[in-house]
């Protein structure tokens, strides 16, 4: 058995990314994906994640501006964990509600600590990209999120109220120097 890595996203882990994305839609996450479509067209998929061009998150209203973001996958013995999302900076909407850095682990591979591992492993990408602290943000009741958070040293700003827009959220400043 290997160790888990991060890496970006590649072909090889199509498979293991589309049972991944069924346990994520079962939960209620990434329903604007079409499987098939994301199956049928996996190598354009890819490319627009590598590059740039696609991000998995909620697609956002038109007067959110859009920033640069690296789309990093946790994968071990060829198998897809998770996706470690890297925004290089900050718009108004990322400094109260999203922040530098978001990851998920897929629901199958939850509670066996990946959830540190790839914060951990994250940090030295995070700062390669000129981001000495990185800013998460953390569902208030997501209490999963706010132990990985916290172990790897965040420190809690605040916690912003929920909005008829957004919802609450728990703003942690990371130290990755």
């Amino acid at each position: 058995m290997t160790a888990a890595k991060l890496e970006k996203p590649a072909l090889e882990h199509m498979d293991s990314y589309l049972k991944a994305l069924r346990e994520f839609q079962a939960e209620g996450r990434y329903v604007f994906l079409d499987i098939d479509e994301v199956r049928d067209g996996f190598p354009e998929f890819i490319h627009e994640l590598n590059s740039g061009k696609k991000n998995l998150h909620k697609p956002y209203a038109d007067w959110v501006e859009k920033v640069p973001e690296t789309v990093l996958w946790l994968t071990k013995d060829n198998e897809f964990i998770g996706t470690l999302n890297i925004r290089h900076r900050l718009n108004w909407h990322l400094e109260k509600w999203g922040g530098h850095v978001n990851f998920i682990i897929r629901p199958s591979m939850r509670g066996k600590g990946f959830g540190k591992k790839i914060l951990q492993k994250g940090m030295p990408y995070i700062c390669y990209l000129g981001i000495d602290r990185a800013l998460i943000t953390v569902d208030p009741e997501d209490k999963a999120a706010v132990k990985i958070v916290e172990f790897c040293g965040a420190e809690l700003e605040d916690v912003t109220p929920a909005t008829d827009k957004f919802p609450a959220r728990r703003r942690y400043w990371l130290d990755c120097t």
